[in-house]
């Protein structure tokens, strides 16, 4: 059987687990990156949005915490790919519709202000010197100085580059099974640690340790540790990128976020003259492009901003989101049935419409997992916590 080693394997090549590759290998470690399509899932259609304040929700305080931290890490995670990383430290302006839509962002932005978060209410006149393409007709307007933006797409190339540059392996197969020491080919979870990955091809990649992030995939892996439930759900978004004519350029220079009788929709500009606009979010089992949602999307912006009529729509694109029960990600080591946790493994999945933002503070939180590390701040989102074998396991470990 053919085999290779590596000192981290990682299973999934998203905007998540490249950043936890790139952060691995630039820690001297050998990084096999797998993935049969690196960036055609969810990364592939994300926005890109950095925006801790103004994607803030109610009752979502220790994703906040996280949320924050990871924002102001994305200048320093993108500066080794160069000004043509596609990271813009520009701000995000939040803006309603009609009055409805203004009191409504008027109370979550007093909560915010609650929490310390830079929001400031503008008045709408200097919305407009700011964008003079918004809408005359807008009811309110709200700047999120530190909200910023980095182009998923631009950004996975960059560093997929550099990563295959300075070392890193990158397998386009689709990842099987995971191995455990002392077990057969199918990876079965009987033995004690994990060793390393099974590939659709019959080749073996062996690791020191192995960290799960392609999404959705995931709960497909065979070999997870017994008892594991990974309950991730897809939560599918129609998004569109439509191209700006010279006469019409700059179109915008901030993200514009807005509610709109009650519905978000968002306008992000990008260096190459292009426009993002999404995204809805649909749980009705259908991975094609919603017609119903195309047109919302399309009316929406054009109430904000209204020549969007006038731009070349270039995309629509359809993708799905992994979502778990509470909104939250899946990431840490995971509890054994038989007592401590299962060494050689980590899971990091389940971002949802995080994944983009909470990138560089999750790649930090797994290099310190496998270095011996571990602060305790990602102990709410542990892997296992809807696993009731393993959840018992953790509970008494954490007690003892």
């Amino acid at each position: 059987m053919d085999q290779e080693t590596a000192d981290a394997a990682v299973i999934g090549a998203g905007i998540v687990g490249l950043g936890i590759a790139w952060t691995l290998l630039r820690s001297g470690r050998r990084v096999t990156l797998i993935d049969p399509s690196p960036a055609r899932g969810a990364t592939f259609a994300a926005a890109g949005m950095l925006a801790p304040v103004s994607e803030y929700h109610y009752q979502e305080e220790n994703l906040l915490t996280l949320t924050l931290e990871s924002a102001a890490l994305w200048e320093g995670f993108a500066a080794p790919f160069g000004p043509l990383s596609g990271y813009r430290a520009t701000p995000t302006l939040v803006v309603g519709f009609d009055a409805a839509d203004r009191a409504a962002l008027a109370d979550l932005q007093a909560v915010q202000r609650a929490h310390g978060l830079d929001v400031q209410a503008v008045p709408l006149r200097e919305a407009r010197r700011m964008e003079p393409l918004l809408s005359p007709q807008l009811s309110g307007a709200f700047l999120t100085p530190g909200d910023h933006q980095v182009d998923p797409r631009v950004l996975h190339a960059r560093m997929l580059e550099a990563f295959r540059q300075a070392g890193g392996t990158v397998v386009e197969e689709r990842a099987e099974a995971l191995r455990w020491s002392a077990n057969d080919d199918d990876g079965g979870a009987s033995a004690d640690r994990v060793t390393g990955v099974l590939l659709a091809s019959g080749r073996v990649v062996t690791a020191v340790e192995v960290v799960v992030a392609n999404g959705l995939a995931s709960p497909e892996l065979r070999g997870l540790p017994d008892g594991l439930d990974l309950p991730l759900r897809p939560v599918h978004g129609d998004i569109l990128r439509l191209r700006v004519p010279e006469q019409l350029r700059p179109f915008l220079t901030a993200t514009v976020r807005g509610s709109v009788r009650g519905v978000p929709v968002y306008l992000v500009p990008r260096e190459d003259g292009t426009v993002v606009i999404g995204a809805t979010q649909r749980e009705d089992g259908q991975s094609g492009v919603s017609a119903g949602g195309v047109h919302q999307l399309l009316r929406d912006a054009q109430l904000l901003v209204p020549a969007v009529a006038e731009l070349e729509l270039d995309e629509i694109t359809a993708r799905a989101r992994p979502g778990t029960p509470d909104n939250a990600p899946l990431l840490g080591r995971v509890a054994s049935v038989g007592g401590g946790e299962v060494a050689g493994l980590v899971i990091a999945t389940g971002f949802f419409r995080h994944g983009v933002l909470l990138t560089p503070v999750a790649a930090r939180a797994v290099l310190h997992l496998l270095d011996g590390h571990d602060d305790g701040r990602w102990a709410a989102f542990r892997p296992d916590r809807f696993s009731p074998a393993l959840l018992k396991e953790t509970t008494v470990e954490a007690h003892a």
